[in-house]
């Protein structure tokens, strides 16, 4: 897309600090990070959100963010990430080009993530399943 910004990015066309680059996809520091380290990975290619990506594309990504993971790890001793990607307007995407965020964790950075918890829905699972016409209960003692 001409005016996407992920776009110009991976064109080398906008102002951006390259960690790592591939043929197909781009690891740079993000340029509103949460935390010291903190990297998107985008595709070089336009794709609003995963719906929209082949596999193909979807693995020469994951592949960049293990490499980008792995180099952390190796050269700053980083052992604790999270690995965020948002996509669609209800679960909070806000550029709509397809991309991954390397979170570093630093013990009390203050940077928690919290999610409501819902145990009750485990009694809906088995229609869940069923809706989806895939899956299967096992019934084994939890350890």
């Amino acid at each position: 897309m001409k005016d996407c910004i992920f776009c110009k990015i991976g064109r080398h066309e906008a102002r951006s600090w390259m960690v790592a680059e591939s043929e197909h996809a781009i690891a740079i520091l993000d340029i509103h990070p949460m935390n010291k380290w903190h990297t998107m990975v985008i595709p070089k290619k336009h794709y609003e959100n995963i719906f929209d990506m082949p596999l193909e594309a979807l693995h020469e990504v994951m592949t960049m963010v293990k490499y980008v993971v792995d180099l952390y790890k190796e050269k700053l001793g980083i052992d604790a990430v999270q690995i965020i990607s948002s996509n669609g307007k209800v679960a909070q995407q806000d550029v709509f080009h397809s991309h991954w965020h390397i979170a570093p964790r630093y013990p009390n950075d203050g940077q928690d993530i919290k999610w409501t918890l819902h145990p009750e829905m485990v009694n809906e699972y088995h229609n869940m399943l069923e809706q989806l016409g895939v899956g299967r209960y096992i019934n084994a003692p939890i350890k």
